[in-house]
């Protein structure tokens, strides 16, 4: 079969800092023959304004062509043509998972976006064993593993806090949340990958097997393959948790509180936290979900004007375990320093819990709030930076109302493994610092795009005249200069492995790192 995509020779706008959909080039448009055996699924070259979007809703670059795989091999044959035509051609590819991105990195303007969603090859496979792990599609949502995964009992270790995202697409980051401190991020707990390399090879790894390989998709940003497979660990899974909030108003008592529950015991699974900024009726709007341990005072406790913190932790138990559980919960929360009269506890399925974020989706899409830009920023921050970024960011540049969610807890890097292309601060303690805003369309106030864009700018400004030694998690740079020092002492390694993996540069030119060359002829 002959297909003919149309493409520009050099990609619009692709350092450019204004969102847009890149229209056909004025230029020299070169038709370029993409020869392939037939397909099991099938290219779309039409309505493909969808791969133009994400969740950030600010970047929008139309690709050439939508590739749809029903298998692995659609995905190495179309890598493999573009590969082989070599840089006369400006075709990029980039993997689109569930469409989560928050700034372009799963877009390819005038290339191919490869629908992970529908490659259908592998079936989900639950292999019990000394060694538990659950087979997956690099296309597969993590909500349904975690459905699947509880008609055997059995479940991943760690999680992410929204579960509607691809394996392929968080294991390319790093897979963050609560339960971090316990089992390390997402790529911390891979048994074996299935990766499609930039030159279309379809390579399987392992810690011991093509380790190089390995180590470079997990937390790569794409750069170096495709995640068409994952073998993931699990374990077995309880049936409900205790669902905990506390409040501080002190930083320094607060960021104890958590540091001590990761370190002690690990009787928790999951700690985190979020920042609270001037919110009137707080503590009423949680009893739909949550008891409070003193109904009276908690009605009467005022939080507009004032900035607080939050701690969240969950303990997951199986209903015989109730009484034994209260009482271990209770000695724990002796030993903490919360406002005590804002303890509210909820007890919830475990799905429940770990699907908590879709509850607040279709909240907002109900009225619209979903689909707007999210010009979220996160940042792994030092335990020695925290207190100064604390004082300056919550005491200054925030100082009324976020524009949504501000979430702080600390991550042990000891259960995190260095050997991946991910990059963390230098300390063993850091902290995970979002700011998930959401943009209102059109507005020019506080809520407006540019207004929290600004105040991210800000935020980051801070960090570097104070040198305060952060990291950006799911990070956005424009500069290669940008991405080296992101990555510092493991520039030399990235950069090689891409030379090794994706020497065309061909693959997730959305992250803006490597710039295929052309030549023009």
């Amino acid at each position: 079969m002959t297909l003919l995509l149309t493409t520009n020779l050099y990609i619009n706008n692709y350092c450019s800092n204004t969102p847009s959909v890149s229209p056909q080039s004025e230029f020299s448009i070169l038709p370029l023959p993409l020869n392939s055996p037939s397909l099991d699924g099938h290219l779309c070259f039409e309505n493909t304004h969808h791969a133009a979007n994400d969740f950030g809703n600010r970047y929008h670059f139309l690709p050439a062509a939508v590739l749809y795989p029903k298998s692995v091999r659609d995905i190495s044959s179309i890598v493999k043509k573009v590969y082989e035509m070599g840089t006369t051609s400006a075709l990029t590819i980039a993997a689109r998972g569930h469409g989560h991105s928050l700034e372009g990195q799963a877009q390819a303007s005038q290339g191919v976006v490869i629908n992970m969603e529908s490659l259908q090859e592998h079936k989900m496979f639950f292999h019990i064993g000394e060694l538990p792990y659950v087979d997956v599609s690099g296309g597969e949502l993590w909500i349904n593993i975690l459905q699947e995964g509880l008609k055997h009992g059995l479940a991943p270790k760690s999680w992410t806090d929204y579960l509607h995202l691809t394996v392929g697409g968080t294991l390319s980051n790093a897979g963050i949340s609560g339960q971090a401190f316990r089992h390390g991020p997402q790529i911390n707990n891979v048994y074996e990958l299935e990766v499609v390399t930039g030159t279309g090879d379809i390579v399987t790894c392992t810690k011991k097997h093509n380790a190089d390989l390995f180590y470079s998709v997990l937390g790569g940003l794409g750069q170096f393959g495709i995640i068409t497979r994952a073998k993931i660990f699990i374990e077995q899974t309880p049936r409900r948790v205790k669902w905990i909030r506390l409040l501080y108003s002190d930083f320094s008592t607060f960021c104890k509180d958590q540091e001590h529950l990761i370190s002690s015991e690990n009787y928790f699974e999951y700690v985190e936290g979020f920042v609270i900024i001037n919110r009137t009726g707080l503590l009423n709007n949680w009893r739909s979900t949550f008891s409070p341990q003193d109904p009276l005072q908690a009605s009467q406790f005022h939080s507009e004007g004032k900035t607080l913190y939050c701690l969240e932790i969950a303990k997951y138990f199986n209903p015989e375990e109730i009484g034994t559980i209260n009482q271990r919960i209770d000695g724990f929360l002796k030993e903490l320093k919360y406002i005590r009269f804002t303890l509210f506890i909820s007890d919830v399925s475990y799905v429940e819990f770990l699907d908590r974020v879709h509850v607040s989706e279709m909240k907002l899409r109900e009225i619209g709030m979903w689909e707007v830009p999210h010009p979220w920023l996160n940042l792994l921050i030092p335990k020695s930076s925290i207190n100064e970024f604390a004082q300056e960011v919550f005491g200054n540049i925030l100082a009324d109302t976020s524009n949504g969610p501000v979430l702080i807890y600390p991550v042990d890097k000891s259960r995190w493994d260095n050997e991946t292309s991910m990059v963390t601060p230098q300390e063993d303690l850091f902290y995970l610092v979002a700011f998930l805003s959401s943009a209102v369309p059109h507005s020019t106030g506080s809520d407006g795009l540019e207004h929290i864009l600004t105040q991210n700018r800000r935020i980051l400004d801070f960090c570097d005249s104070a040198r305060l030694g952060v990291k950006q998690y799911l990070p956005h740079y424009n500069t290669q200069e940008e991405w080296k020092a992101h990555f510092g002492t493991k520039w030399e390694i990235f950069k090689r492995r891409k030379y090794t993996y994706d020497p065309l540069a061909l693959l997730s030119p959305g992250q803006k790192i490597f710039q295929k060359e052309i030549t023009y002829v």
